[in-house]
């Protein structure tokens, strides 16, 4: 009868003690003002998330991250389903591509952009192809213009891999029937893709939208290791204006309260993209 709750327990006790219990811990540490001098913890009721209101930077750290959310989503999905298709036609080397674009999924994160960071600097390896070429490339980490599409194009490279595999075990579970019927009654190739093979993979968009969406608003890593929040603030996102708060002017309780807006943020973009699938996703009955 017990046997159930045995088997989940040691899962149950690793989320209290690794999720839940960190979760509880910085709602209360928001509420709280902490002095770096002597240790001591004040309660201070709401003045953190007041703060955040009358803070210039956390608007301009929104916007930020809203651009980088905007810029990441659909250039991973749209990439990583073209990617699918490609490999889904059975065309020679598609194993060996497959490996390609996945491997750098299990690459850590740090090992990764540190080489992005070698290959995008001045006289990295992007510039030097390109003057190959006769075109001199600009500082990609170190221009408020190129910065941001740097850190995204590294990010996207870094995790496009997740979603190809995603897409094309959706693509392959696709009934063959379907589009061989489609095409005898005298259907394009898009109108195939468009009225079928979409409708039949929108459970997967629909995971990979979720999972791509909550990871472009915990993007933390790159930032750090490629560009530091700069040029100036321009790539600035707000988990590492979280990190620079709380660990650079170790303003713990005001980094909690920005804590807590972005779980709320996850939380809320996560139930909309839920509540849109009635609208958009196929359910085969």
């Amino acid at each position: 009868m017990y046997a159930g709750y045995v088997l989940i327990a040691p899962q149950m006790l690793g989320f209290a003690a690794f999720v839940l219990g960190p979760l509880v811990a910085v709602i209360y540490y928001s509420f709280t003002k902490y002095n770096n001098l002597t240790g001591e913890i004040s309660f201070i009721g709401g003045d953190n998330y007041r703060a955040l209101l009358d803070d210039p930077r956390s608007v301009d750290v929104a916007q930020t991250t809203a651009v980088f959310a905007l810029g990441l989503v659909p250039f991973n999905i749209c990439l990583a389903l073209l990617l699918a298709v490609l490999l889904d036609q059975g065309l020679r080397g598609t194993v060996l591509f497959r490996a390609v674009f996945f491997s750098p999924t299990v690459v850590s994160i740090i090992a990764w952009t540190i080489v992005w960071s070698f290959l995008l600097s001045k006289d990295g390896g992007v510039n030097l192809l390109l003057r190959t070429v006769g075109i001199e490339g600009p500082n990609w980490l170190r221009e408020s213009g190129t910065a941001m599409f740097s850190v995204i194009l590294v990010q996207v490279l870094k995790g496009v891999g997740v979603n190809m595999v995603l897409f094309l075990a959706a693509l392959q579970a696709v009934p063959t029937e379907l589009r061989e019927a489609a095409a005898i009654d005298g259907a394009r190739a898009w109108t195939v893709f468009r009225r079928i093979t979409l409708p039949m993979i929108s459970p997967t968009m629909l995971l990979t939208a979720i999972v791509t969406v909550i990871g472009s608003l915990q993007v933390f890593g790159q930032v750090l290791v490629l560009t530091g929040g700069g040029p100036g603030h321009a790539t600035t996102v707000l988990a590492f204006y979280i990190y620079q708060q709380a660990f650079k002017f170790f303003e713990l309780g005001y980094a909690s309260a920005l804590a807590v807006v972005l779980f709320i943020a996850v939380l809320i973009f996560t139930a909309v993209q839920w509540w849109l699938r009635k609208k958009w996703v196929f359910h085969e009955q």
